[in-house]
């Protein structure tokens, strides 16, 4: 089975998924908040996802930062619609930063190092990343 991570936006939420081995995380898309149920309920209507990771929004000391109540409010969605699936908060500071960065470093064009899509999926990547390596 699958681990699947969301790096939560009011405007985007980027998901990564592991494989079914657990073994790597890849990206998987960016979608907008209005469609992540109907989107999750196709999704697992094929795969398997063992637990879901969410970003936890912090700010530099330790405190929920601006978005930590929207982010609440999607867990509780989670919970409400799928409600067999255990959710993980997870620490997503840096994320954002670190994804950038990747971006930069990796030769895309500098419209595509625009793309805050291609950021908040490199971020749930690098959350699911982070939540495999606590486990070893």
């Amino acid at each position: 089975m699958r681990i699947m991570a969301f790096d939560y936006g009011t405007k985007r939420i980027g998901i990564a998924v592991t494989d079914p081995l657990q073994i790597i995380a890849t990206g998987l898309d960016t979608i907008h908040p209005n469609q992540i149920i109907e989107f999750l309920k196709k999704y697992l209507q094929a795969e398997q996802v063992e637990r879901f990771i969410v970003g936890e929004p912090k700010q530099m000391d330790n405190t929920p930062s601006q978005s930590a109540p929207h982010v609440k409010g999607f867990v509780n969605l989670l919970k409400k619609t799928f409600p067999d699936i255990p959710i993980e908060m997870l620490d997503e500071r840096f994320t954002s930063k670190m994804a950038t960065a990747a971006i930069m470093q990796s030769g895309f064009k500098k419209m595509d190092r625009r793309n805050k899509e291609r950021v908040d999926t490199i971020s749930a990547t690098i959350l699911l990343q982070s939540w495999m390596e606590k486990l070893v």
